[in-house]
């Protein structure tokens, strides 16, 4: 018998059977805020005018400019690669650098996109605890990009991640330093938010602290983690920057004929603070898995938790007993295999939390 050639479409991390409905491997896999499906129904209803230019459409952008405290342009996507492409092509010319963590997504998991977006101009990794970017490290990386020479790139933006990859967030203050530094040596700022409504809520802050007062230019807003179908959406806080938006936005395949759609996504997702009362869910299962595994033996976190995501070193005996409880576990790169990554949603009910607990009795501390 000829051995299974593996489906091209296959994740290399993630099986293709079904998802349980016990399962903590991603925020991904959930599915979308009854709420923002009531709002697509609603807003299907008659015909009204295509690109942008229905009445919805041009609300989002004085909805987004209330909630953030500041002028905002935004440009629905369907995809966080596709808004973290876009926002950085619209700030990052071909010779540019982009400075980013080492770990970003828009290193590890985005296939080139923010290259493409800029048609070449290049991504410099950096190093950092916990996924993060000291103000120390950016300024040494910046010095031999501050002599004006020629043959090197031109030092042209920073991207930072909110939530990073591995489930930390920035401060205002943190993030308030690297963009000054930035800011010092005329390089924009853009915010990979796919998780920033979590960062937000953990850090107690408004979305203009996190954002523009802060010193972001430009912000991958995420949706599709918090509730949303098939929306994300780069929020621009600079004019100029919003009139290279529009053209990349279009020239991109994604303004949509029938925008309304998205934009029903935009409205209803922050309208009576939903994203917020969402990303606490999330962050709050998140802690509660937490407390049930770190009762056991031999289990220790590898990062903070400060969102929804975690982790964490789990011994065989605690996975198999997980295992046998209906769980499966996402094994994430360790040198001794034991790392596994957890990560809590908005849409987790109780019985599927307490199953949880429930599945660790008797191998761990009550």
């Amino acid at each position: 018998m000829q051995p299974k050639t593996p489906s091209l479409f296959a994740s290399p991390s993630v099986p293709t059977a079904a998802i349980s409905p016990f399962d903590f491997t991603s925020d991904n896999a959930v599915g979308a805020d009854p709420r923002i499906l009531k709002a697509l129904g609603e807003c299907n209803e008659g015909s009204t005018t295509a690109y942008g230019f229905d009445e919805l459409s041009v609300e989002v952008n004085r909805i987004y400019s209330a909630l953030f405290e500041h002028e905002a342009f935004v440009f629905a996507t369907p995809t966080g690669t596709a808004a973290n492409g876009l926002a950085i092509g619209a700030i990052t010319p071909t010779y540019g650098a982009v400075f980013c963590h080492e770990h970003a997504h828009i290193v590890t998991t985005e296939c080139g996109a923010p290259e493409f977006y800029s048609s070449g101009a290049r991504l410099v990794l950096l190093p950092g605890a916990s996924h993060k970017i000291s103000v120390n490290t950016l300024s040494d990386a910046l010095k031999p990009y501050q002599m004006g020479n020629l043959h090197r790139l031109r030092a042209t933006t920073l991207s930072l991640t909110q939530l990073t990859d591995v489930g930390t967030s920035y401060s205002a203050d943190e993030l308030g330093a690297l963009a000054e530094l930035a800011r010092a040596a005329q390089i924009r700022v853009h915010m990979d938010g796919a998780r920033f409504a979590n960062a937000l809520v953990h850090r107690s802050l408004s979305p203009a602290a996190m954002s523009w007062q802060a010193g972001i230019d430009v912000l991958s807003l995420g949706l599709t983690k918090n509730g949303g179908m098939d929306v994300d959406a780069v929020i621009c806080f600079d004019a100029e920057i919003a009139g290279v938006l529009r053209y990349l936005h279009k020239r991109a395949g994604f303004l949509y004929s029938k925008m309304r759609f998205a934009a029903a996504q935009l409205r209803t997702y922050v309208a009576a603070g939903l994203w917020l009362e969402n990303a606490r869910r999330a962050n709050s299962n998140a802690r509660r898995l937490v407390a049930a595994l770190l009762r056991c033996a031999g289990v220790r976190l590898e990062h903070e938790v400060q969102g929804n995501q975690l982790f964490v070193h789990i011994p065989p005996a605690i996975t198999g007993a997980l295992e046998r409880g209906g769980f499966r576990l996402r094994p994430w790169p360790s040198p001794a295999n034991d790392l596994f990554r957890l990560v809590g949603s908005f849409c987790d009910q109780e019985e599927k939390l307490a199953r949880f607990e429930r599945a660790l009795e008797g191998i761990c501390e009550p």
